[in-house]
């Protein structure tokens, strides 16, 4: 298949994109600068003496801009961009890039899908399980109701935002993703960095939930929602059991071999990290009903084996 993606050099784009082209698949870059190696296409995405479309489609997702004549012939789109939630301190303008990184690119896409001529069949939108809010000990499925915080809000737009694709009858999926568990990235690389340095502990009480997925297990079903063309909504990338963080920090122990003596009290954290904290020391139990009532089989369900496939 010929595969656009968004955030291609992030965590989860930059390990979609070399999965996908092991396996033959053709990928299409969406840069936010001048694509290096675009040229002049027709429509239909070939160019004179039979070129091959490009790898690099220029977009600019807070202009609501895309160079649709890139995407012509894509099977299907991988969106993922998005600013990162906890890169920085959420002033009122990080909390406003966080929604409008989000909302105005996945509208920006959606349009630009829509608007072509052969529109590609699939559309998946990497959201995140932060739609729910705080669970508590509640576990959580696809049918549960939207949470009423910020990230909830968000994640609510971001989803409303791919109308104009679903009108358009382009099959969309909406990838609610928990905390990936990977070695360097993503929420889980500074993790990794403390318990390896035999600082880590628990966080606050340590008794709120944390719903991880192994990144290996991400990725495959990522793939696995591109290759069925029956599914379509919302679906959970979280592991079958979520866990405590107490338990996490016990796991993390014991794979990294360092001690677990230094728990960080809640006071601390929200002094540190700000209205994020309240994510950080929040609970949701979230699982995966639609994604094992499809038939996806994960390879690493358990939080040691995800940390250990982490270090592989």
């Amino acid at each position: 298949m010929r595969i656009a993606v968004t955030g291609s050099t992030g965590l989860i784009g930059t390990a979609l994109s070399r999965s996908l082209r092991a396996d033959g698949h053709d990928i299409v870059r969406l840069v936010r600068r001048a694509a290096q190696d675009a040229r002049r296409y027709e429509s239909a995405g070939r160019g004179p003496a039979g070129e091959p479309p490009p790898s690099e489609v220029m977009w600019d997702p807070k202009g609501q801009y895309v160079d649709t004549a890139g995407l012509a012939g894509c099977d299907a789109v991988v969106h993922l961009a998005g600013a990162g939630v906890g890169d920085r301190r959420w002033t009122p303008a990080y909390k406003k890039e966080i929604r409008d990184s989000r909302v105005l690119g996945t509208a920006a896409i959606a349009d630009a899908l829509a608007s072509l001529d052969e529109p590609p069949r699939t559309l998946i939108v990497g959201t995140a399980i932060g739609y729910y809010g705080d669970t508590g000990t509640r576990a959580v499925d696809e049918s549960a109701p939207p949470g009423d915080d910020f990230l909830a809000g968000v994640c609510q737009e971001w989803e409303e935002a791919a109308a104009a694709a679903q009108e358009a009858g382009i099959r969309t999926v909406f990838a609610r993703t928990g905390l990936v568990v990977a070695r360097d990235g993503g929420a889980w690389g500074p993790l990794f960095r403390i318990f390896r340095a035999g600082v880590g502990g628990r966080m606050g009480s340590g008794d709120q939930y944390w719903s991880h997925i192994a990144l290996h297990d991400h990725i495959a079903a990522l793939r696995h929602l591109l290759d069925r063309d029956d599914l379509s909504g919302p679906f959970n990338l979280t592991a079958p059991e979520p866990v405590t963080n107490r338990e996490v920090t016990a796991a993390m122990g014991r794979v990294l071999h360092r001690p677990t003596l230094f728990p960080v009290p809640a006071p601390v954290l929200r002094a540190a990290l700000g209205e994020f904290s309240k994510d950080v020391l929040g609970s949701q139990r979230v699982v995966p009903k639609r994604l094992l009532e499809s038939g996806f089989g994960f390879a690493f369900p358990g939080i040691e084996d995800a940390v250990r496939a982490a270090l592989r």
